[in-house]
């Protein structure tokens, strides 16, 4: 798997899904987002990368480690009544809401492009300061075939975000 297949993979799993979990949910500010992915075809890491990546105690994509980043949340993100697509050049993937009450949500994520298959993302929140899910996806990255399974959990830290940026999934690029 390329540089390029992976950056695409992990942004679905660590912006998407965030994203995904705040649809009319959440709070404006600063979220610690833990995110756990497992996959059955492990990313190709150029040897000189993963031994920069282990030297520095970073998780390993598709390891099972957790990782743990924060994010800014917008006031018209929380506001959404649904995640944001995703897409470029190589991929496209859409959502469709599967299932919505005030404290679950279900929806499926269609890829097409270099990542091809279909995946069920289903989100719970406790209040608006919490909220934990998964996301599994079954299908193809550069025609390999690939199985990832991801565990990911939020929590709200304040309202100011300071130096972190808001959230800003792939957009189409021309």
């Amino acid at each position: 798997m390329n540089r390029a297949s992976l950056s695409a993979l992990v942004a679905a799993s660590l912006i998407l899904v965030p994203a995904v979990a705040f649809a009319a949910h959440g709070r404006v500010g600063l979220w610690n987002v833990t995110t756990t992915m497992q996959m059955s075809n492990a990313p190709q890491i150029p040897p000189e990368a993963l031994a920069m990546m282990k030297e520095r105690h970073l998780p390993i994509p598709g390891s099972g480690q957790p990782v743990t980043s924060q994010i800014c949340m917008t006031q018209e993100q929380v506001n959404a009544d649904k995640p944001p697509a995703m897409s470029n050049r190589e991929e496209s993937c859409d959502t469709k809401l599967l299932n919505q009450s005030p404290a679950l949500m279900e929806a499926e994520v269609t890829c097409h492009g270099r990542i091809n298959g279909v995946g069920h993302v289903k989100v719970a929140w406790r209040g608006k300061e919490h909220y934990e899910g998964t996301y599994n996806f079954k299908g193809a990255m550069e025609g390999r075939s690939n199985q990832m399974s991801t565990h990911f959990s939020g929590d709200f830290v304040k309202s100011d975000c300071g130096s972190v940026r808001p959230v800003m999934p792939p957009r189409s690029m021309q």
